[in-house]
């Protein structure tokens, strides 16, 4: 490797409220004897990323300064999330979760990966250079390149391991909001391909014909005016009471508790003055509306409602299932885990302020690519 030294992006949180976006040059690493280096070539932007990247900052006051690989982007974060940021103030952060590259170093005994194209997860990806333990990496299929590898940890284990807690929990059918995205598309062609009914909540027309083109059969928007009349007919019909939610704040997953207790309670029979005794399960697990979850008073009394992380899901079905999980997305990776992405955009591009604007609305259909090689 001719380089001494690679980029780096930072993220700092200062106890003043003001967040600092940076790159810093750092010495390339030295891999240990069951140690790689790889030169990363694709790491996306996802929205876990942005959460540590730009965290609650207001982004209507960012500002830069500097230019190039010196440029420093700065913003404001409001008074009401300073105490949540306490942990992190002074503190310089890498970021990035998952990526993709060639192994360009390698220690004494990882020399079979030297010059493999592998793909990683475990923070730090924004980077030219990462080093990394031979085992945590994911050598990719020949043939297959780092942008094609970039997103094989976060969104294909995240929809696989939606259905398998369908199967872990013994529900018959899914829901999913936000469903036209990246991760939404993935789901739905495993669903397919697994015979596991979908129930698909999005919100624009074009949405829908994403996924009806993929061959989504459920697909419900909430901006229809009878958005809950259809809802509850796909709920009959799917006998859906399992839900995954991505945008968690606001009335949305209370609305789906609520369309399933009325599903549930129209079947022959099942009227009780407690409401249905079938079980109601969402699992928030994304934030992209950050007000409180809301939840009236017409589920009934069988139900629940908490948060899902993927890392957590993952330690708790053990490592023998979550190998068979990633053998999965490696077999199906140019198919079924197939990402798409909007824009490749460098390490000093990605602090470009029009650009950091337009990569954080977070927009369905819209994924951001950082090549640090660039």
């Amino acid at each position: 490797m001719a380089h001494e030294s690679g980029l780096e992006m930072r993220t700092l949180a200062k106890p003043n409220g003001q967040l600092e976006l940076s790159l810093v040059r750092v010495p390339a690493p030295e891999p240990g004897p069951d140690e790689v280096v790889v030169q990363v070539q694709a790491a996306p932007i996802n929205p876990s990323d942005l959460g540590l990247l730009t965290g609650p900052a207001d982004l209507s006051t960012l500002q830069a300064s500097g230019s190039g690989e010196n440029i420093v982007l700065t913003a404001q974060i409001p008074e009401v999330a300073i105490k949540m940021l306490a942990a992190r103030f002074d503190q310089s952060l890498p970021i990035g979760n998952e990526g993709a590259g060639v192994v360009v170093k390698a220690g004494a005994n990882a020399q079979a990966l030297l010059g493999k194209t592998v793909a990683m997860v475990g923070g730090a990806m924004y980077a030219q250079y990462r080093k990394i333990k031979a085992i945590e990496v994911l050598p990719l299929p020949e043939g297959t390149s780092a942008v094609e590898g970039a997103s094989c940890f976060v969104n294909p284990l995240t929809a696989l391991s939606m259905v398998e807690t369908l199967r872990l929990e013994g529900h018959k059918a899914l829901v999913h909001t936000a469903a036209a995205s990246n991760l939404g598309q993935m789901l739905n062609k495993i669903c397919i391909k697994d015979g596991v009914p979908l129930v698909n909540i999005v919100r624009s027309e074009e949405q829908e014909r994403i996924l009806r083109d993929i061959g989504a059969k459920y697909v419900v928007n909430s901006t229809s005016p009878n958005f809950m009349n259809e809802l509850v007919a796909a709920l009959k019909e799917t006998d859906a009471t399992l839900a995954f939610d991505a945008i968690g704040g606001g009335k949305l997953a209370g609305q789906i508790l609520t369309a399933m207790e009325i599903a549930q309670n129209s079947k022959p029979g099942a009227y009780s003055r407690y409401g249905s005794a079938v079980h109601k399960q969402v699992y928030i697990y994304g934030r992209l509306d950050i007000r409180p979850t809301e939840i009236g008073s017409g589920v009934g009394m069988a139900w629940g409602a908490s948060g899902f992380l993927l890392t957590y899901f993952l330690q708790k079905i053990g490592m023998a299932e979550a190998n068979r999980l990633r053998q999965r997305v490696l077999a199906e990776l140019k198919t079924t885990f197939a990402s798409h992405y909007t824009k490749t955009i460098s390490l000093i591009e990605a602090l470009d302020p029009e650009t950091l604007l337009a990569y954080s609305k977070k927009a369905t259909g819209e994924k951001y690519l950082i090549d640090p090689s660039r």
